[in-house]
Parts: structure tokens; sequence; C-alpha cells
């Protein structure tokens, strides 16, 4: 049998096969999010480690968690698409938590390719309440696209992040309006995949999103 919260999404090329997951120790969920992992040319799936603990730091924090592989990855079909398609699967993974859960604000969080799809994505997306950006790849792509949004957004990042100055990043949070209330975490020492520093991102993650939710609900 496919495991318990193990489900298939339809989507215009098919399906997208995807991992849902309520909160313990609550009794309605605080609010719902969509997770995104990495490049599905270099390995990402759904089950990358820094996608996992996000995923878990939001279930700690109170929030109903939906990751799913890209078109292409995993037992989803379709083929990879470079950042256009894929940014159709992650509104569909929008499309299916409004439906499941249409009375909580919903967060969109991306790692790596997965913040390149997802921040785009969130910024331009009504139903999407705030944003987080885990090792967002700013030597790699164009992010001025978050100059407009007056969203929360959370950027965790690794201080020796090889596909992301810190510096670059600082730089663009500072050109961000006011109103989206950036929150910039270098780990220091952490590398691109957070190795041996897990721990602390969960727990950015999980404060963060605490203090967001407690704003929001105001």
């Amino acid at each position: 049998m496919y495991p318990v919260g193990n489900l298939f999404i339809p989507a215009p090329h098919g399906q997208l096969e995807a991992i849902l997951k309520e909160p313990r120790d609550v009794t309605v969920p605080r609010a719902a999010a969509l997770v995104l992992h990495p490049h599905p040319l270099h390995g990402g799936t759904m089950h990358n480690k820094v996608v996992f603990r996000a995923a878990r730091a939001l279930n700690e924090a109170g929030l109903v968690t939906l990751r799913l592989n890209f078109r292409g990855t995993g037992q989803s079909t379709g083929t990879h698409d470079y950042a256009r398609g894929e940014q159709t699967d992650a509104r569909v993974g929008l499309d299916y938590l409004t439906h499941a859960y249409p009375n909580l604000p919903l967060l969109l969080a991306g790692f790596s390719f997965g913040a390149r799809v997802g921040l785009e994505v969130g910024a331009n997306d009504q139903r999407v309440a705030a944003l987080i950006g885990i090792g967002t790849p700013v030597n790699m792509y164009d992010f001025t696209f978050l100059r407009p949004a007056r969203k929360p957004l959370l950027l965790v990042h690794g201080e020796r992040d090889k596909f992301g100055d810190a510096d670059r990043l600082r730089a663009l949070a500072a050109q961000l309006p006011a109103e989206a209330r950036v929150q910039v975490v270098i780990i220091p020492e952490a590398g691109h995949f957070f190795d041996g520093q897990l721990d602390e991102l969960t727990r950015a993650i999980r404060e963060w999103t605490t203090a967001t939710l407690a704003e929001l609900h105001a």
C-alpha cells in the first residue's frame, strides 16, 4: 500500500506525486504551506533533507504541509521545464491546499530551485500570505520579481552557500519594500545544504513562522 499521507494530485500533464502531513497536537491547523524541492536535474526531490526539515519546522509551528515532486520527478508525470512549467505545478499545489483547507492562510516555501519557483509564484498569487526562501540561489537567477511584493518574507541562508552569496542576498533584501518585513537569517559556516546545521535551519523557520502567523491572526 502507498503510505498514509502520500497522494497523487491531478495536473495538466497528468499527476503530481505529493506528501500531505497535518501537525500533531493541534485540533485545527493554523495555516497550510506548500514546500518545494531543489533542482530535479541535480537529484532534487520532495524527499530532500532540507525540504523535509523545512516541512517539519512548519508542522511544529502548527501548519499542515504539502510537499510535491515537480513534473518529471519521482512518480510525477511530465518533463522538466526550466522553472516555467514548474510554476504551474506550484499553482496546482496551492489549488489543492485551497480546496482542502479553504479557511486557512497559505504559506509558500522553497529550497534552492524550489525557492526560485516558489518565490515568484507566491509573490504574484493573492492566496499566499507569506513566503520563505531557503538557500535562495541569487548567484544563479534574477530575483528582481520580488521588488513589488508586499508579503512577509523569510530568507534563510548558509554563510558559505556557493549558489548564493550572502552579501548579494542581503542586498536583494534591502531593495524590497519595508511592507514586506523581510527577515534574513544567515547561518554561520553553513553551506547550501546546511550539513550539520539542519537544527538551526529548522529553528529559524519555526520561530519566524510562529511569529508571522501571530501577526496574520491578530
